[in-house]
């Protein structure tokens, strides 16, 4: 296993070189899976390190050398597990939970065991006990689930990706990392698309964390590297063509009041504002007109937007659908990134910039006038794909590859289910 100069100079190689006794680890994790009484889990027995490995909440950034290191020593973990024959599949017939006696259960243990999330000390039952729940959350939250301790669809189809599927969506993922890891600079923030999450980083450490919505899969997000440069408050929305041909002109063959209730306006190439009625928009004729919604509660921005250079012209900004970040699968804009609790990202984007204090910002939304701030120091802004990372040890995340760029259709789950 090759690791950069660089890492052992940063001191995060002698993290890496654990990955050297990966396979021996796992052997031994096996082995006890395979040895595991089989007591019954009802009773006060066992303490809380049943439910073993790291805390899978962090504030170490996915791009941190660190991570890289992580994910060297993840794959030799994994690599020991696909040598000893992987994980059992998991029956997916029953919505196993909580209190439920059951033979699959058993089955379930022995997954969550092999993959670090459950300690062999619980043993082999078929009762699903508060340390089975407490493992299954464990694992769930490390799918980007919600960790409600039940196994439904997507639990299921996540848990019986084969080990050697994830083997190789790790080492896919270290090749990305290892591009990127450390170059990223001081402060800046980044989009990791499969997991639709935000990082504010600074100092190798996230400041904060935003779920996000990403585009769809026919509407792809670009990857980007680019710098924060302006914040717009209460900003005009400028439908792209792409939405006006796809989604606009149908919704106006439906319903002719369609722009006027949604406060947009149509303005011709010279700048005069141009009467819907008198377009015919059973052809694409309305295509050449620029389509501007006025700022407002109703704005497909909301509140404000993040602008930086971009060949694609993609953004970041607030929305009014604020219900889509509760999703499971937030992968629903034309390319564009919505933020959830936006208006903490953009106080710590202008925490250098003279006179806009967070009370400043609230009160210039208050008065919904179009007001653009240019950002006094930049803010390094980079959209990323990485399905699969660690950030710590025993801590292995992995995501759906919702673009199909890891090249095994069996990780884009989304379009599966």
């Amino acid at each position: 296993m090759k690791t950069s100069r660089r890492f052992f100079l940063s001191g995060a190689g002698a993290v890496a070189m654990a990955a050297l006794s990966g396979a021996a680890s796992a052997q031994d994790v096996i082995g006890e899976v395979l040895g595991s009484s089989r007591r019954g889990n009802w009773d006060d027995e066992f303490d809380a390190r049943v439910s073993q490995g790291g805390k899978v909440a962090t504030t170490l950034p996915i791009f941190s050398p660190q991570t890289v290191a992580y994910v060297q020593q993840a794959i030799g973990q994994y690599q020991g597990i696909v040598a000893q024959g992987g994980w059992p599949v998991v029956p997916a017939t029953k919505k196993l939970r909580l209190g439920v006696e059951d033979p699959d259960v058993a089955i379930l243990r022995q997954r969550l065991m092999v993959s670090g999330d459950l300690s062999s000390r619980a043993g082999i039952s078929n009762s699903f006990d508060t340390y089975v729940d407490a493992a299954l959350k464990r694992f769930q939250a490390r799918h980007g689930l919600p960790q409600d301790g039940v196994m439904g669809q997507y639990t299921y189809a996540v848990m019986n990706v084969s080990a050697q599927v994830r083997l190789g969506q790790l080492e896919t993922n270290l090749q990305r990392l290892q591009q990127q890891a450390g170059t990223l600079g001081d402060r800046y923030v980044n989009v990791n698309i499969p997991a639709a999450q935000i990082e504010a980083v600074e100092n190798d450490r996230v400041v904060l964390r935003h779920t996000a919505i990403v585009g769809k899969v026919d509407r792809q997000t670009p990857l980007v590297a680019s710098k924060i440069n302006e914040i717009v408050v209460n900003p005009y929305w400028n439908a792209p063509v792409s939405i006006v041909r796809r989604d606009i002109i149908p919704l106006m063959r439906k319903n002719p009041n369609y722009l006027t209730d949604n406060k947009i306006r149509l303005i011709a190439p010279d700048g005069s504002e141009v009467d819907p009625m008198t377009v015919d928009w059973s052809t694409e004729e309305a295509a050449k007109y620029l389509f501007r919604q006025d700022p407002g509660a109703i704005n497909a921005m909301a509140s404000v937007k993040i602008n930086f250079p971009s060949p694609d012209g993609v953004y970041m900004h607030d929305t009014p659908q604020q219900s889509l970040f509760d999703k499971l699968m937030r992968f629903d804009s034309s390319g564009c990134v919505r933020v959830q609790n936006v208006r903490d990202l953009v106080t710590w984007i202008l925490r250098d910039t003279p006179g806009w204090s967070r009370q400043h910002f609230e009160q210039t939304i208050k008065t919904g006038a179009n007001t653009p701030v240019p950002v006094t120091n930049p803010v390094p802004v980079y959209f990323t794909y990485i399905s699969a990372w660690s950030t710590g040890d025993g801590v292995v995340q992995f995501r759906d590859d919702i673009y199909g760029r890891d090249g095994v259709d069996e990780l884009q789950m989304t379009s599966a289910l």
